[in-house]
């Protein structure tokens, strides 16, 4: 995932469209689970982890619209196949996925919070050398 982030210079936006719609699919599977089966999860699988940052303020207003205009609807499909299959490969449980999309969840959120106009949401998401 890292080398087709960085070879794509996939924005920060794209990244974050694609595991929001992986990590909803998946909890939306585990919650039906948890459910017939009466239990409940660790809110680190079930919650988006907490920010280590303050958001930047803004006073930019940037429709929703137009950012999915701008979108590469083709370079997010590719991503979001690059998940599907590798999740499968590795036979990661629910939980499992999750937690791993978590944690991407977390890099972008934050990156995400400290943008402070339109720009930056389609800047490369910045992926840390130890990743």
């Amino acid at each position: 995932m890292v080398n087709l982030i960085n070879q794509l210079s996939m924005p920060l936006v794209e990244v974050a469209l694609v595991l929001q719609k992986h990590i909803t699919a998946l909890m939306t599977t585990l919650q039906e689970h948890l459910d017939a089966a009466q239990q409940s999860a660790n809110a680190n699988v079930v919650k988006p982890w907490p920010l280590d940052v303050e958001a930047a303020e803004s006073s930019t207003n940037f429709p929703v619209e137009k950012v999915m205009k701008v979108v590469d609807s083709q370079r997010m499909d590719i991503l979001e196949t690059l998940i599907r299959v590798t999740l499968i490969e590795i036979d990661a449980s629910i939980i499992e996925g999750l937690l791993a999309l978590r944690s991407w969840e977390h890099l972008v959120r934050t990156q995400l919070a400290l943008a402070k106009g339109p720009g930056q949401l389609f800047s490369p998401l910045d992926i840390p050398e130890d990743w």
